[in-house]
């Protein structure tokens, strides 16, 4: 198989989705690479890195797209990209297909078959762990007047307390976030819906972390006394409440600081709206709002050479099995199978979006076989 990755196109997203560790692994296993120019210079790779590896360097997308049966790439296609989509062609990105109808569209006008990367995590992808430690720090950071904040340090100082810190989920994302503010010294409060998952926080973490339940009416209680807020829900998409309201922030002081990494318009927070690393933050109610949706990109030498060794054993298992087969053997590849040859395969897109659609087993002939592996579904609505 010809697999292709290139240069991302979003604007200041500096990951790669493969290192020369794994090229070298996929020209082992007979496959051919080819790599868009520059494509790992932010991540520290050089092309001299990927020739070595066994990969050949193309100049243009065009090229990438024209010779390659399967494009790999760190974030969701961007409009420029879809007509260069090639029928019968895999695609294999954090496509994030729910909140995103036009490239649906496309996935499914260009007759592709889409696999969304997030969906494919057994454990949680190491870009979630990084964007939780970071959109901690981001919130931190945001907290000094020099960038409109209130003016409190985060861990204090003698005779002056630490801030009140409010961590929203306790998954992958937020134990990252939890990690950063409480090792900072803050006075956290980490919830979940999940009491099981908050034991095992509570075993681990020090003191300065309490861990209570989630729910509408704590966080109402809560929230006038908390400075910085790290929302690590994914909420979903049908409901149309929220866990903060615009009435709760005009509870708060003037100053505190909303980080939204799960970056939901209409989500958890009520005000959120995406922004950018060039503009970052903006101003509701007196509460700054940090709400960029890439976090991880800005530091591509940590995240991308563990992001690529999680995404390989997928990329790989396609290539060699091809992907009826490698979806049959890995439930979590399977399901995240967003489009195939003009069919929508993914729930919660068709959910959210009022589409038709197709299970992955039965457009893949897999619904009578024995072996299936099972996994849990990627959303429950029952939140």
């Amino acid at each position: 198989m010809i697999i292709g990755f290139y240069k991302e196109t979003k604007k200041k997203e500096s990951r790669v989705i493969l290192t020369p560790i794994e090229v070298a692994q996929l020209t082992a296993h007979g496959h051919k690479v080819l790599l868009g120019s520059n494509a790992g210079v932010d991540s520290g790779f050089k092309d001299e890195d990927y020739l070595e590896a066994g990969a050949k360097i193309r100049e243009t997308m065009q090229e990438i797209y024209d010779e390659c049966d399967f494009i790999a790439k760190v974030k969701e296609f961007e409009t420029r990209e879809y007509n260069l989509f090639k029928e019968g062609q895999i695609l294999f990105s954090c496509i994030h297909p729910a909140g995103d109808p036009k490239q649906v569209d496309a996935l499914l006008d260009k007759k592709v078959v889409a696999f969304t990367a997030e969906d494919t995590h057994i454990n949680g992808s190491p870009n979630s762990e990084v964007a939780g430690k970071l959109g901690a720090l981001m919130g931190v950071f945001n907290l000094l007047t020099i960038n409109g904040g209130c003016g409190k340090l985060v861990c204090g100082a003698t005779g002056s307390p630490s801030i009140n810190a409010l961590v929203i989920g306790a998954g992958i994302v937020g134990k990252g976030a939890t990690e950063i503010l409480s090792s900072l010294g803050a006075n956290l409060i980490l919830m979940d819906i999940d009491i099981d998952l908050l034991r095992q926080c509570h075993e681990i973490y020090p003191k300065n972390v309490r861990t209570i339940l989630s729910n509408e009416h704590t966080i109402k209680k809560l929230i006038p006394s908390i400075d910085l807020v790290v929302n690590c829900v994914k909420w979903p998409k049908h409901r149309k409440d929220h866990l903060i309201t615009r009435k709760m922030l005009k509870t708060m002081q003037k100053g505190s600081v909303i980080v939204d990494i799960s970056a939901d318009i209409g989500g958890a927070i009520e005000t959120y709206r995406p922004t950018t690393h060039d503009n970052p933050t903006y101003i509701e109610e007196g509460i700054i709002h940090y709400g960029v949706d890439n976090i991880p990109g800005i530091v591509p030498k940590t995240i991308s050479t563990a992001y690529a060794a999680s995404v390989l054993p997928h990329i790989l298992s396609i290539a060699d099995n091809g992907i009826v087969e490698a979806c049959k053997k890995d439930g979590y590849l399977r399901r995240s199978l967003t489009a195939y040859k003009g069919i929508l395969t993914h729930k919660e897109t068709a959910i959210i979006q009022n589409r038709n659609w197709t299970t992955p087993e039965e457009v893949l002939k897999l619904d009578n076989a024995r072996d299936l592996n099972k996994v849990p579904e990627t959303v429950k609505f029952d939140i």
